[in-house]
């Protein structure tokens, strides 16, 4: 199995803590940034941060629906990691910048699979989920 990685990321016209702030609020925030491809989103543990259990349905592709349950760690002061206990899907939220200017990174890895299945996962995988992490960072900055 090979790995698959995905990146986004975009700058922000707000302090590095209020983005950081807005991303690790999964009760409130985080359902007012989810595009379409989300579904059934529940916060079942915390709410904030370190230690929220989140779940939600992921429509990857017309066929490929992912059921996630993330669990929510926060290695440094502004990253946050969310792990999936029903895949090796690991998506990390890191907030960078000074001042009025944030840039947030969106890097999501996963085991994918062998052979021409996973080449062509690796190929096309990273750039609907970019799609996807792109609407979501777009609508975060309607809620700056």
């Amino acid at each position: 199995m090979g790995q698959v990685h995905a990146a986004t990321e975009r700058d922000y016209q707000a302090s590095p803590q209020r983005v950081f702030e807005a991303l690790a609020d999964y009760a409130v925030t985080r359902p007012k940034l989810l595009p379409a491809q989300y579904s059934e989103y529940e916060v079942r543990a915390g709410g904030v941060g370190a230690g929220t259990q989140v779940h939600w349905k992921l429509q990857a592709t017309e066929k490929r629906t992912r059921d996630c349950l993330f669990t929510v760690t926060s290695p440094s002061p502004l990253t946050l990691v969310e792990t999936d206990a029903n895949s090796s899907m690991v998506i990390t939220w890191t907030v960078s910048g000074s001042g009025e200017q944030a840039k947030v990174v969106i890097e999501t890895t996963w085991q994918g699979a062998t052979g021409i299945g996973g080449f062509f996962e690796r190929t096309f995988a990273p750039k609907g989920l970019n799609r996807i992490h792109d609407a979501v960072l777009a609508r975060l900055a309607d809620e700056l």
